[in-house]
């Protein structure tokens, strides 16, 4: 989807279910465009498959394969709406000082130039990413809908090799250690991608899934399946290893100097932004 300033900012529908049923509990008419009636990505206890409320009425206005901008400009033209221009979000600032998911955040917001296609795994760390770029400069997201891991290095390089455009992948230690070939794939081909791995040194995402599915507490054993520190990675070395330079940032301000450097530099780049361990 188009993002960034001068672009409309639609309200997410957020991932876990419970918010997402909050969110649309006030419907009484849902119109698809372009996509299937949202549920729930697992059986979670006490909590309804179906996001929205039952009393809604679903239209199917454009379902998939329909040319869905035209939808959309056949049904403003039947309503005679007018088309206005999008708010401006505000530009985000240069953070500084210790990294987390909200610096982080602004870090990617605040540098991000023009034209960049950003491919989305960032999971529990990537949070506040989506509000953060709202009003970055205009740029491309591709991120994933639910129920797989390990997408967004492979859609990266697909994304540079179709465009020749920059690529920023935005993506979670654990994912990364799915597909980390692609890396070696840049490196071969000579792309224009700059990989942050968001390093909290676990499966924080499986570990929230474990807990709302209700299996109970986990003990150490269980605990430890889900933990990427014992022996830490070292992901720096991963990447170069495939071929891909490499730094660590362990502060925003670092996260913006390499940031910087990568999109001033052509090929891949590989940064590791070392956060919080868990679910920070």
């Amino acid at each position: 989807m188009d993002r960034g300033r001068g672009v409309v900012h639609p309200e997410r529908l957020i991932y876990l279910s419970e918010f997402a049923v909050d969110q649309l509990r006030d419907l009484d008419t849902l119109v698809l465009v372009g996509a299937r009636e949202p549920v729930g990505f697992f059986a979670y206890p006490d909590v309804p498959s179906r996001l929205a409320p039952d009393a809604c009425d679903v239209v199917p206005l454009a379902p998939a394969g329909v040319d869905s901008t035209r939808a959309l400009g056949a049904l403003a033209d039947a309503f005679g709406a007018s088309r206005a221009a999008a708010p401006n979000a505000e530009a985000p600032t240069i953070p500084s000082g210790s990294l987390t998911t909200v610096s982080l955040a602004r870090a990617v917001a605040a540098t991000l130039p023009a034209d960049v296609i950003i491919a989305d795994e960032s999971n529990t760390a990537g949070v506040h990413l989506y509000g953060a770029t709202a009003g970055s400069p205009r740029h491309r997201l591709l991120t994933l809908t639910g129920g797989a891991i390990g997408f967004g290095l492979p859609v990266a390089v697909g994304a540079a090799l179709g465009s020749g455009q920059r690529v920023l992948a935005l993506e979670a230690d654990g994912s990364l250690l799915y597909t980390p070939q692609a890396l070696w794939t840049m490196a071969r081909e000579s792309l224009d991608v700059t990989v942050v791995a968001l390093s909290n040194r676990s499966y924080a995402i499986l570990t929230l899934e474990r807990q709302r599915v209700g299996a109970g507490d986990a003990g150490p054993a269980s605990r430890r399946l889900l933990e990427l520190d014992e022996p830490p990675l070292d992901l720096c070395a991963l990447a170069k290893g495939m071929g891909v330079p490499a730094t660590l940032a362990t502060t925003a301000d670092e996260l913006v100097t390499a940031l910087r450097r990568s999109y001033a530099t052509p090929g891949p780049s590989f940064i590791e932004a070392r956060l919080p361990a868990g679910l920070s």
